[in-house]
Formats: C-alpha cells, structure tokens, sequence
C-alpha cells in the first residue's frame, strides 16, 4: 500500500508555533515517527509539505493512480478551501483528515472543515499520534 501524507500552512514550524495547542515536537519528528511507523505497518509512504493552497491541488491531483489513499491535514486551508475538497472528490482516493489539535474545542471558524465531506475519517486532538492512526486504520482497511 501506497499513501501521500500532506501537510499544509505553518506544519514546517511545528515546535515553534503555538506549542500549547500543536505540541513540542518539530516537523522533522513528525516525519520520522510517520515513516518509523509506515515501516512497522509494511506501508509505503510519501510525506511532502507546502505552504501553498495550489501545490497541495496539485499533489492531490498528480496522486492518481499512484497512491492508494492520501493522509492530509489541510492546515488552515481546511476552513477555507474548496479547491483543495474539489481536488480530494475529483481524484476518488480515500482520503483521511488528521489535525494535530481539536479543532471543535478552539475558536469558531476552526470548526468548519470544507474538506470533511469527503474523507472516509477524521482524527483530531491525537497530535502527532493522529497520523500514525490513519496509516493504521488504512492499513487494517486497506482501499479497494
């Protein structure tokens, strides 16, 4: 099995910004305890980054018949994008929302997710652990 994790806006600064709510951990954590463990669960994964709403079209787009399921947490565009929840309904892959914080317990424009409707599941307020439960619930699930 073949997953695209994405992530949008301001991940690269996690560590940094506002550890309170996203956690201590740096983006380069995140990336390792992803891949550590994608290869415990015998799952291939691509990790990729972008603070531009266009570029995350675009890799949704160009995962088309290469991945089998795709990992997003849309950062700050998960309230504001319809391009992106276009692009995730265009391409048909299951598709799982993951935020690092609960965005039901912050200010109100956080809880409105654009992309939700089309993912099969989303894992909020786990931090980092939340991507590690997608790649297992993928991975116990696997895509038809």
């Amino acid at each position: 099995m073949k997953l695209l994790v994405l992530n949008g806006p301001n991940l690269n600064l996690l560590g940094l910004r506002e550890p309170e709510v996203y956690g201590p951990h740096s983006y380069k954590t995140l990336c390792s305890r992803i891949q550590e463990h994608a290869d415990a669960m015998g799952v291939q994964v691509t990790i990729r980054q972008t603070n531009h709403e266009g570029i995350l079209v675009d890799w949704i787009q160009e995962a088309y018949g290469v991945y089998d399921g795709i990992i997003i947490n849309p950062g700050a565009y998960t309230h504001t994008s319809v391009a992106i929840l276009d692009a995730v309904k265009a391409v048909g892959l299951p598709t799982i929302e993951v935020h690092l914080s609960d965005t039901t317990k912050r200010e109100a424009f956080r809880r409105i997710s654009y992309i939700r409707s089309a993912c099969v599941k989303t894992i909020q307020g786990h931090g980092i652990e939340g991507y590690l439960e997608a790649i297992t619930y993928f991975a116990e699930h696997p895509p038809a």
